[in-house]
């Protein structure tokens, strides 16, 4: 096989603020692998507060190059073990490679991932639209500026129950909430019934990610859902999870890749728990890969290339938060050969 890689800074449309801070652009790696004269690409968002900037993802990438190209391709899932050991300090690239790979499997064999894994998008659920923490005459405006049946709010500082009913006064859209982690139990305690009586469907990452025993108590206190997301990471974390949540948000990115996402998914059904697979602002490269395992999800947060001003591939499509699939192999999507 054959390694490029480009790397962007992804401006949004307007900041984009959570609970844990503002950014204005989205850094992003962009992984090609050229086989047989077949190319397949994978993204990697960089997440300032998991430490993994884009430079070092090159960096590691530059230091393995050679032992990435000279793997001997038959799947994906084979591929993705050899990338597992090879970079076991960086989930993040072996996302994009892993993705890669699965764009290049699908291609090879002509097919999109959901027709090679037997799935019918036409139960795929609706994407929301996520509206990130402002002023409250911003966030309205924002809402007002994409309608959608579905928005995504993000939470987690003093006066979001004020945001939320203020957006509350202007559609009558279904309503998530997103804390980021934002929220003590004693927050969430009182915030959540008041979230319930504005029409909010369920509730992401209340309180910190390893606040296990006070998750305990909000799981069997709670009136609405409540779905893990940093607390949710790895594989090991959907057994974590269990009785604490009802749900989990998988971050392909944070996971590693399609290949462990979809063990994820499995394991969280057969643990009778709810299941979502989240964006971290990726473009429509990593927004593909979401829409081939949609149909397989209870939720889906698929709003990347909705938030930023440039893209950088054509492909994935949005009519009201329906997914709309190309016919084009692999992730199904179409982008220039670097």
């Amino acid at each position: 096989m054959k390694l490029k890689y480009k790397t962007y800074s992804l401006p949004f449309k307007h900041p984009f603020t959570i609970s844990k801070g503002t950014k204005t652009h989205q850094p992003t790696l962009i992984v090609e692998l050229e086989f047989m004269g077949i190319r397949g690409y994978g993204e990697a968002p960089a997440i300032s507060y998991y430490n993994i900037p884009v430079e070092k993802m090159v960096e590691d990438l530059e230091r393995k190059k050679i032992f990435v190209e000279k793997f001997a391709f038959s799947d994906p899932e084979r591929y993705w073990h050899y990338l597992h050991h090879l970079f076991p300090a960086n989930p993040f690239l072996v996302c994009a490679l892993d993705m890669a790979g699965w764009d290049l499997f699908g291609k090879l064999k002509r097919k999109q991932l959901h027709e090679l894994w037997n799935l019918d998008t036409t139960k795929s659920p609706v994407t929301d639209f996520t509206i990130g923490i402002d002023t409250i005459d911003n966030m309205v405006a924002k809402m007002q500026e994409k309608p959608w049946p579905i928005y995504k709010i993000k939470v987690g500082v003093e006066n979001d129950i004020e945001m939320v009913a203020a957006l509350r006064k202007h559609t009558d859209a279904i309503f998530r909430v997103d804390a980021n982690a934002g929220w003590t139990l004693e927050q969430a305690l009182q915030k959540i019934p008041l979230l319930k009586q504005l029409g909010v469907e369920m509730v992401e990452q209340p309180l910190a990610k390893d606040n296990w025993e006070g998750m305990k108590i909000l799981f069997e206190q709670s009136v609405l859902p409540l779905y893990a997301d940093e607390a949710c990471v790895f594989e090991a974390d959907v057994e974590k999870c269990h009785q604490h949540f009802n749900g989990i948000n998988i971050k392909l990115t944070k996971c590693s890749g399609i290949t462990p996402a979809r063990r994820m998914i499995s394991r969280a059904r057969e643990l009778n728990m709810e299941v979502m697979v989240g964006c971290m602002n990726e473009s429509s490269v990593g927004t593909a890969a979401i829409a081939q395992l949609a149909p397989l999800l209870d939720k889906v947060d698929m709003d990347g290339p909705l938030l930023l001003n440039e893209d950088i591939a054509t492909g994935v499509g949005f009519e009201n938060g329906k997914i709309i699939y190309t016919p084009t192999p692999g992730l199904g999507i179409t982008i220039e050969p670097f």
